[in-house]
Protein backbone atom coordinates (compact mmCIF):
# COMPACT_ATOMS: atom_id res chain seq x y z
CA UNK A 1 0.00 0.00 0.00
CA UNK A 2 1.28 3.46 -0.85
CA UNK A 3 1.60 6.07 1.85
CA UNK A 4 -0.38 9.30 1.43
CA UNK A 5 2.48 11.32 -0.10
CA UNK A 6 3.29 8.65 -2.67
CA UNK A 7 -0.40 8.11 -3.39
CA UNK A 8 -0.82 11.83 -4.09
CA UNK A 9 2.25 11.87 -6.37
CA UNK A 10 1.01 8.79 -8.22
CA UNK A 11 -2.46 10.33 -8.64
CA UNK A 12 -0.93 13.51 -10.07
CA UNK A 13 1.28 11.50 -12.44
CA UNK A 14 -1.66 9.41 -13.70
CA UNK A 15 -3.86 12.51 -14.04
CA UNK A 16 -1.17 14.25 -16.11
CA UNK A 17 -0.77 11.29 -18.47
CA UNK A 18 -4.55 10.98 -18.86
CA UNK A 19 -4.83 14.71 -19.60
CA UNK A 20 -2.17 14.42 -22.28
CA UNK A 21 -3.81 11.32 -23.79
CA UNK A 22 -7.17 13.08 -23.80
CA UNK A 23 -5.76 16.04 -25.74
CA UNK A 24 -4.10 13.69 -28.22
CA UNK A 25 -7.20 11.64 -29.04
CA UNK A 26 -9.68 14.54 -29.15
CA UNK A 27 -8.32 15.94 -32.41
CA UNK A 28 -9.76 16.00 -35.93
CA UNK A 29 -9.57 12.68 -37.73
CA UNK A 30 -7.46 10.97 -38.86
CA UNK A 31 -4.53 11.12 -36.48
CA UNK A 32 -1.15 11.82 -38.00
CA UNK A 33 1.70 9.36 -37.59
CA UNK A 34 3.29 11.80 -35.12
CA UNK A 35 0.09 11.93 -33.02
CA UNK A 36 -0.11 8.12 -32.93
CA UNK A 37 3.53 8.06 -31.82
CA UNK A 38 2.73 10.59 -29.08
CA UNK A 39 -0.15 8.39 -27.92
CA UNK A 40 2.17 5.37 -27.86
CA UNK A 41 4.66 7.35 -25.76
CA UNK A 42 1.96 8.29 -23.25
CA UNK A 43 0.69 4.70 -23.07
CA UNK A 44 4.23 3.61 -22.16
CA UNK A 45 3.71 5.45 -18.86
CA UNK A 46 1.15 2.73 -18.10
CA UNK A 47 3.35 -0.11 -19.45
CA UNK A 48 1.12 -0.26 -22.52
CA UNK A 49 1.26 0.39 -26.23
CA UNK A 50 -1.43 0.08 -28.89
CA UNK A 51 -0.50 -3.52 -29.67
CA UNK A 52 -0.59 -4.66 -26.03
CA UNK A 53 -3.82 -2.73 -25.54
CA UNK A 54 -5.32 -4.79 -28.36
CA UNK A 55 -3.91 -8.05 -27.00
CA UNK A 56 -4.81 -7.62 -23.32
CA UNK A 57 -8.02 -9.25 -22.18
CA UNK A 58 -10.48 -6.94 -20.46
CA UNK A 59 -9.66 -8.51 -17.10
CA UNK A 60 -5.89 -8.23 -17.62
CA UNK A 61 -6.22 -4.57 -18.58
CA UNK A 62 -8.30 -3.78 -15.50
CA UNK A 63 -5.82 -5.69 -13.31
CA UNK A 64 -2.93 -3.68 -14.78
CA UNK A 65 -4.70 -0.37 -14.24
CA UNK A 66 -5.55 -1.28 -10.65
CA UNK A 67 -1.92 -2.30 -10.02
CA UNK A 68 -0.94 1.16 -11.32
CA UNK A 69 -3.20 2.64 -8.59
CA UNK A 70 -5.85 4.14 -10.86
CA UNK A 71 -8.77 5.49 -8.87
CA UNK A 72 -12.40 5.19 -10.05
CA UNK A 73 -12.39 8.55 -11.81
CA UNK A 74 -9.13 7.77 -13.60
CA UNK A 75 -10.49 4.41 -14.76
CA UNK A 76 -13.54 6.16 -16.19
CA UNK A 77 -11.32 8.71 -17.95
CA UNK A 78 -9.17 5.96 -19.42
CA UNK A 79 -12.30 4.21 -20.75
CA UNK A 80 -13.46 7.54 -22.25
CA UNK A 81 -10.09 7.85 -23.99
CA UNK A 82 -10.41 4.31 -25.37
CA UNK A 83 -13.80 5.24 -26.87
CA UNK A 84 -12.45 8.39 -28.52
CA UNK A 85 -9.31 6.65 -29.76
CA UNK A 86 -11.50 3.96 -31.31
CA UNK A 87 -13.38 6.63 -33.26
CA UNK A 88 -10.19 8.29 -34.48
CA UNK A 89 -8.24 5.23 -35.51
CA UNK A 90 -10.76 2.51 -36.28
CA UNK A 91 -9.66 0.39 -33.35
CA UNK A 92 -12.37 -1.38 -31.43
CA UNK A 93 -11.69 -0.69 -27.78
CA UNK A 94 -15.38 -0.33 -26.97
CA UNK A 95 -15.54 -3.75 -25.26
CA UNK A 96 -12.56 -2.82 -23.09
CA UNK A 97 -14.17 0.52 -22.21
CA UNK A 98 -17.45 -1.24 -21.40
CA UNK A 99 -15.64 -3.70 -19.13
CA UNK A 100 -13.90 -0.81 -17.33
CA UNK A 101 -17.18 1.11 -16.87
CA UNK A 102 -18.90 -2.02 -15.53
CA UNK A 103 -15.98 -2.70 -13.19
CA UNK A 104 -16.11 0.85 -11.80
CA UNK A 105 -19.89 0.69 -11.40
CA UNK A 106 -19.72 -2.65 -9.55
CA UNK A 107 -16.60 -2.17 -7.46
CA UNK A 108 -16.80 1.48 -6.46
CA UNK A 109 -19.97 0.78 -4.43
CA UNK A 110 -21.35 4.11 -5.67
CA UNK A 111 -23.96 4.23 -8.41
CA UNK A 112 -23.08 6.72 -11.13
CA UNK A 113 -25.76 7.83 -13.57
CA UNK A 114 -23.01 9.05 -15.92
CA UNK A 115 -21.28 5.67 -16.04
CA UNK A 116 -24.63 3.90 -16.28
CA UNK A 117 -25.48 6.04 -19.32
CA UNK A 118 -22.13 5.18 -20.93
CA UNK A 119 -22.73 1.47 -20.29
CA UNK A 120 -26.21 1.64 -21.83
CA UNK A 121 -24.92 3.57 -24.82
CA UNK A 122 -22.20 0.99 -25.51
CA UNK A 123 -24.58 -1.94 -25.06
CA UNK A 124 -27.04 -0.40 -27.55
CA UNK A 125 -24.45 -0.05 -30.33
Amino acid sequence: MLNKGLRDEEKIRIDNVLKTLRTLVFVPYPLSHLQVTDIENQLKEFALNIETLIDYSNEDLITLLMRLHFDWEQLEQFADILIEFSKAENYNFENKALAIYQYVQAESKVFSFGINTKISSLKNK
